[in-house]
């Protein structure tokens, strides 16, 4: 049982770090990782908001402390989330009586996270950051659309909706990353928190898994935060549109039965990732004291 306790809190912790970094809440990577476990879709969307709310707060505050956060368009995009869950949640139900939920909500993932791939990966080369001008004309109509759009998916697969904000405020707001991530983890926030809500009092679960998740969470998202300082914005863009790629493999493999597969794909990617990231904090360091 404490080992048990422990792989659940060091998975929390370090899925946190994704979660914090990128501003993307982590349940784009935790749903895949309890379905690939073979956790029925509707408990692991639950538990997977559940550890959403915590680590958006974490990632949240911490952004708020580096002024990454746009308050007005956060507040937009979170109000039209928020509703958005509502509509979702009639659906996953339907397609879990009839026996769907466990073929349409892997194949959503790999569509979403394909799709947001190939925008951060390919698109960005006809759209870079320095010549992306901010919508400026239809800005509220489109932070709505964000809203509704990343709210809908976030009860629908169980995520933050922050993997599906974050590259829409890049790719066609003009946001720079860190004042993307800062924003979308404010707002996932209520979103989540909303869809949570309606999920538990709907199907109550044991949530002892999702509270040894989230309490790694907390301190990774803190981290992961921190360590955006560290990274050039095209560096983050391109980190995250092969994490989203390798994410989507994964799916793919679950659709066809290869679960293990998936997962040691997925996690030797997130090893990758992490190693990465700690090479670039130990170099940073060093060259810190040289001066």
């Amino acid at each position: 049982m404490i080992i048990i306790i422990i792989l659940f809190a060091a998975m929390g912790m370090l899925i946190g770090v994704v979660s914090g970094f990128f501003g993307v809440g982590g349940g784009f990577i935790l749903t895949p990782i309890l379905l690939l476990l073979g956790t029925e879709p509707i408990p692991a969307i639950t538990i997977s908001l559940l550890y959403t709310i915590g680590t958006s707060l974490s990632g949240a505050f911490a952004h708020f402390k580096m002024k990454n956060v746009k308050w007005k368009e956060a507040s937009i995009i979170a109000l039209s989330g928020m509703a958005a869950t509502q509509a979702a949640n009639p659906l996953v139900y339907s397609l879990n009586n009839n026996g769907y939920d466990e073929t349409v909500i892997p194949f959503a993932l790999i569509l979403i996270l394909s799709y947001f791939a190939w925008s951060l990966l390919v698109f960005k080369k006809k759209n870079t950051l320095n010549t992306r001008k901010p919508v400026k004309k239809w800005a509220f109509v489109f932070l709505v659309i964000i809203g509704v759009f990343g709210g809908f998916l976030s009860a629908l697969l169980g995520v933050g909706g922050g993997f599906i904000i974050v590259p829409l405020l890049i790719s066609i707001g003009g946001f720079y990353p860190k004042h993307a991530i800062g924003t979308s983890l404010l707002s996932v926030l209520f979103i989540v928190s909303t869809g949570f809500i309606t999920y538990f009092i709907k199907s109550p679960i044991d949530l002892s898994a999702g509270a040894i998740l989230l309490a790694g969470g907390l301190a990774g998202a803190q981290a992961g935060a921190f360590l955006t300082g560290k990274y050039k914005h095209a560096e983050m863009r391109f980190m995250l549109g092969m994490l989203y790629l390798f994410t989507a493999l994964s799916m793919v493999l679950k659709l066809f039965g290869l679960d293990v597969i998936g997962m040691a794909i997925l996690c030797l990617f997130l090893g990758f990732l992490y190693i990465k990231m700690l090479l670039k904090w130990i170099g940073k360091r060093k060259k810190t004291r040289s001066f």
